[in-house]
């Protein structure tokens, strides 16, 4: 599953505290399974201030389990699996639910 996610997809998280919420990737960690996607598990992190940076209290993404999202469908922006099909040599990522390229 970890491989028909890629960085830029659209992603709906199905499960967990931000469901039904949706975001692009843009960081991807296949070791350990686990994706960060824009506006998605949204946590507060106390800084220290330092000579350059004032402290304060910031608002990151952290990561999320990349089981608990799914690929949105371009045709109805429905949670959809991804399939692959052949196209002479080239191999298309596909939406299971439509039939269309992702």
């Amino acid at each position: 599953m970890s491989k028909k996610i890629k960085k830029g997809d659209n992603v709906i998280v199905i499960t967990g505290k931000d469901k039904g919420k949706t975001g692009e990737v843009f960081i991807i960690d296949r070791k350990n399974l686990k994706v960060k996607v824009r506006g998605i598990n949204i946590v507060k992190k106390h800084r220290k201030p330092s000579q350059d940076q004032p402290g304060g209290i910031e608002q990151i993404e952290t990561f999320i389990n990349i089981s608990n999202i799914s690929l949105i469908d371009p045709n109805d922006n429905k949670a959809s699996r991804v399939r692959y099909k052949l196209d002479g040599k080239k191999k298309i990522r596909v939406a299971s639910r439509s039939g269309k390229e992702i």
